[in-house]
């Protein structure tokens, strides 16, 4: 897999370079299945497994770059999404003239099914508040994100996948986590992890936020709200990233400046007149 930079306004594009450069916009149209993991689809060509690498470009403020794969699959890495976000901080991220266009939440929009439930509203920023509540040993946790703080990087990219060992071979007989092990994910016993220690003590609800992240990512742009969920998960997800495109009254598209640093400042002080500044994700 590589990462490219692209121009300004072009959002995050999949592209198949074994299928002569398809391409597969990342975008709540594409959306082809959802269970334990997000996949998007394009006549036909299917790509799996997208959530942490979206989310991994949403915290870390990329908005806009090509991702070139030869499968259908994204690697799992380590289960979570600090690969990629270190890859980013090597390769660099540039600020591009054109200013960020987001997706300013008007009014509330929600998704409920029996005890689940996860809801977007107005507010400042971009927030989520993540409550899970899962059989022993995990039981109920809570967590919240500003995403306008920076923290991503510290305080959720880190964050594994995990799975419960009394579910495994139901689930490698339906065809899942045929690539699940204990170098990639969180394997829950009856008294806790048995590849332990945890990264954080509530990891397990850190890593519900970053998939939420990468699901609503299909949005096809930032948003700027207050994002409520409960007992969610993928399905519910991109259900409300479904919805907010579906009802126009309920969003509006805004354009919100990005703030520059000193050094980019400083290099394009020095290109000649009339040059553009780098895209966003330099290299990776």
């Amino acid at each position: 897999m590589r990462l490219l930079p692209a121009p300004a306004g072009s959002g995050i594009v999949f592209r198949r370079t074994d299928l002569d450069n398809f391409e597969i916009p990342a975008n709540g149209r594409n959306v082809a299945k959802v269970s334990y993991a997000t996949s998007l689809m394009r006549q036909g060509v299917l790509i799996s497994t997208t959530e942490h690498l979206l989310s991994a470009l949403v915290g870390m403020g990329v908005d806009n770059v090509i991702i070139e794969l030869d499968n259908l699959e994204l690697p799992i890495l380590d289960g979570s999404a600090l690969p990629y976000v270190e890859a980013f901080r090597t390769a660099g991220i540039r600020t591009q003239r054109r200013r960020r266009e987001t997706i300013r939440v008007l009014r509330p929009v929600e998704v409920r099914e029996g005890n689940k439930f996860i809801g977007v509203y107005p507010g400042s920023g971009y927030s989520i508040q993540y409550t899970i509540d899962f059989p022993a040993p995990i039981g109920r946790q809570k967590a919240s994100i500003d995403l306008a703080a920076e923290t991503y990087g510290e305080l959720i990219a880190a964050a594994r996948t995990f799975g419960y060992k009394a579910d495994e071979r139901r689930l490698r007989d339906m065809g899942l986590i045929r690539g699940a092990n204990a170098r990639n994910a969180i394997i829950l016993g009856a008294r806790g992890p048995e590849n332990g220690p945890l990264r954080f003590h509530d990891e397990y609800v850190r890593h519900k936020v970053l998939d939420l992240i990468g699901d609503l990512a299909l949005a096809g742009r930032r948003i700027e709200g207050h994002v409520v969920a409960e007992r969610a998960g993928h399905a519910m997800h991109t259900a409300l990233v479904s919805r907010l495109l579906k009802d126009r009254s309920a969003w509006e598209l805004a354009h919100v400046p990005v703030e520059r640093t000193r050094s980019e400042d400083a290099e394009e002080a020095a290109l000649p007149a009339g040059a553009l500044s780098s895209p966003a994700l330099m290299s990776a």
